[in-house]
């Protein structure tokens, strides 16, 4: 446990060792205008900065707590795919049978008819996750310096790979024809399991009720999707967003020009009795002025990482892991041997994919 601990304080520090030393550049410049050329002329007062910093405070809260709820929102949604796409499985293995039709097709092809079925929701899943992934104009994460390093290192799968490779094992030609054509792909897979659906109720393998049933899980998946693609479209305002950095620079530029002279003040004071520390007091400022910076700079940068939940770096919602967990389970259930099943995504640094 302490390992972990460390480890993970050592990657933050490194996420944002850049940050760190421009304060440090900063503070350093600042400070030694002060000590070498003593103008205690420029400063800045306490109070305004005070309420600068106060509502940036606020500002950067606010964006935090939202981000945090698309995540949390995002999680969700993906949360009742996985309980509905099971759902989806059980229903297609046992309302698929004999029971109504006039002309029994035989043990084999009712398993092809479950497997097809089954195999084109993995396809929609599939779609959807690389729908998730697609990069927008306002996903800027990944322009960072060390956010780039990260996703050196941990890349989601559908960086690596295409919609159509991805899909061609699940589907037909003619379906992944039909579908490619489409923009919306996952939609067109719905669209073609209920066809399907139809087809099977009108020769009496899926009866009339069961089909409503069914209808009624790809109006719920339809749902889940509508609701994904929502986070995925609407990005955090951009206003808050925006303003919110330059707030926070804002006020990290500032300040050293009101800490600089505070601690001058009271090295003033220490220099009655001890001349030298008193002296060199200023010079503390430095390591208390990049704590302040750091954490105002690091949780307005935490909140912008978790604005996109879909996007792809560490703490985002982890889709692909979360649909190939669902593939496994439907084909599992279809009685397919774990060398027919392909593995699980790996973690990587204790990060899902």
């Amino acid at each position: 446990m302490y390992t972990k601990k460390v480890f993970k304080a050592r990657d933050m520090a490194k996420w944002t060792r850049y940050e760190t030393f421009l304060f440090f550049i900063i503070i350093t410049v600042v400070v030694a205008i002060y000590y070498f050329f003593d103008l205690e002329w420029l400063k800045i007062p306490w109070t305004p900065l005070a309420l600068i910093g106060t509502a940036v405070a606020f500002v950067i809260g606010f964006q935090n707590n939202s981000a945090y709820g698309r995540i949390w929102e995002a999680r969700k949604i993906w949360g009742g795919i996985v309980n509905t796409s099971r759902t989806f499985g059980m229903f297609v293995q046992d309302m698929v049978s004999n029971e109504h039709t006039e002309i029994e097709l035989s043990k084999e092809e009712l398993q092809h008819e479950v497997k097809t079925l089954t195999y084109r929701h993995i396809a929609w899943m599939t779609a959807l996750r690389h729908a998730m992934r697609a990069p927008k104009p306002w996903e800027t994460v990944t322009q960072e310096k060390t956010n780039r390093e990260w996703t050196n290192v941990i890349s989601p799968p559908e960086r690596t790979s295409t919609v159509e490779k991805d899909m061609e094992p699940y589907l037909s030609e003619q379906d992944i024809e039909y579908v490619m054509s489409k923009n919306n792909k996952q939609t067109a897979l719905l669209y073609l399991q209920s066809h399907h659906l139809r087809s099977l109720k009108e020769k009496g393998i899926v009866w009339e009720f069961s089909f409503l049933e069914i209808e009624n899980v790809l109006q719920e998946l339809f749902t889940l999707q509508g609701k994904s693609e929502r986070i995925k479209n609407f990005p955090y305002p951009r206003h808050f967003a925006t303003l919110n950095h330059y707030f926070m620079w804002i006020f990290v530029l500032l300040l050293p020009f009101a800490l600089a002279p505070q601690f001058a003040e009271i090295g003033q004071e220490i220099s009655e009795t001890q001349p030298i520390f008193g002296d060199l007091f200023i010079w503390l400022s430095i390591p208390f002025y990049i704590m302040v910076a750091w954490v105002f700079h690091t949780m307005e940068r935490i909140g912008r990482t978790g604005e996109n939940p879909f996007e792809g770096s560490a703490n985002d919602v982890p889709i692909s892991t979360i649909a190939r967990g669902i593939e496994i389970d439907l084909r599992q259930n279809l009685g397919e041997s774990e060398e027919e099943i392909p593995a699980q995504f790996p973690v990587i640094y204790d990060t899902q994919m």
